[in-house]
């Protein structure tokens, strides 16, 4: 089978909390000026109405930046909004109705935490990446799991598919991840709540620099 292959860099969730003056779309634009190669677009608060609005808009301007929007959770906002495809965790739509749903060229992406189990029968189904973590403790999600490092080095030596690890991940702490075997970071607070968020994301394109 054939993965849809993401380009290694940052990978930035968005939170609606964060981003200080700015909407969304216009936190969006900075971090992608700052070298975010994926968005994940991630609501828990908004309403039906405003989140698709909020996702047709993302959807726009990521693709007029050559970026995959990714919708967290929701598989029929990514239907309706144009994302390239969408995230799913444990308690969300099945992998195989989510394919049915939105076609075979679009990115689903399966939450793993810190089980290879989970990432092995996840590819095997179509997911075209997984995400492991949390790496370090995470003001976004406290009672995540722990997952190791070791945990990317041996997904990288069984999985075909791009690793994105999550969790308190900093521009600090990012490069072990990537030495273990991790294609993509994934970033919440540490790129949104950020007062200069294109900065912010400079500091992890800088780890994916030769």
């Amino acid at each position: 089978m054939t993965h849809t292959r993401l380009q290694p860099g940052l990978y930035a969730i968005t939170d609606n909390r964060l981003g200080g003056e700015f909407t969304v779309e216009a936190a969006v634009e900075q971090a992608i000026r700052g070298g975010a190669r994926v968005i994940q677009y991630r609501d828990k608060q908004a309403g039906r109405k405003a989140r698709e609005t909020t996702a047709r808009r993302l959807a726009g301007l990521c693709r007029s930046h050559g970026i995959p929007l990714i919708i967290n959770d929701d598989v029929g906002l990514a239907a309706r909004s144009g994302a390239a495809g969408v995230h799913l965790g444990r308690a969300d739509s099945p992998l195989l109705e989510a394919r049915r749903q939105l076609g075979p060229a679009a990115i689903i992406g399966i939450s793993c935490y810190n089980n290879l189990d989970r990432a092995r029968a996840a590819v095997a189904g179509g997911a075209d990446y997984v995400a492991f973590g949390r790496f370090f403790p995470s003001g976004s999600k406290p009672d995540a799991v722990p997952a190791a490092p070791a945990l990317l080095s041996r997904a990288r030596d069984l999985l075909d598919v791009p690793l994105v690890a999550i969790g308190g991940i900093t521009p600090d702490n990012g490069a072990a991840l990537l030495e273990a075997g991790a294609d993509l970071l994934a970033a919440i607070e540490g790129v949104f709540g950020q007062p200069d968020i294109e900065a912010a994301a400079r500091r992890y394109a800088a780890l994916f620099e030769p």
